[in-house]
C-alpha cells in the first residue's frame, strides 16, 4: 500500500468514535479546488488511493495535486 507507515513507534491504539467537525485543514491551501469530507469517518489508505487515481485521470498532465492527509491511526478492534 502506498500510504501506510513503514513502522509504528508505539502499540496500535483501539479506536474510539469520532465526534464533532474538523477545524484544521478544512480550507484550501494550494490551488483553486479541493476535496472535502461531509461527514465524520475514518479514511483508509485504499480510499485515499482510489480518490487520487480518479483525480489524476481527470486533471491529466495539466494540474498539480497535493494529498494532505495520512492514515496514521490504524483502524483496529480487539
Amino acid at each position: 500500500m502506498l500510504l501506510t507507515p513503514k513502522r509504528w513507534k508505539y502499540r496500535k491504539p483501539i479506536i474510539t468514535s469520532i465526534t464533532g467537525k474538523a477545524f484544521r485543514g478544512s480550507t484550501v491551501a494550494f490551488g483553486e479546488y479541493g476535496l472535502k469530507a461531509t461527514t465524520s469517518a475514518y479514511i483508509t489508505n485504499k480510499q485515499i488511493e482510489a480518490a487520487r487515481k480518479v483525480i489524476v485521470r481527470s486533471i491529466k498532465k495539466v494540474g498539480k495535486m497535493w494529498i494532505r492527509i495520512f492514515p496514521d491511526v490504524p483502524f483496529t478492534r480487539k
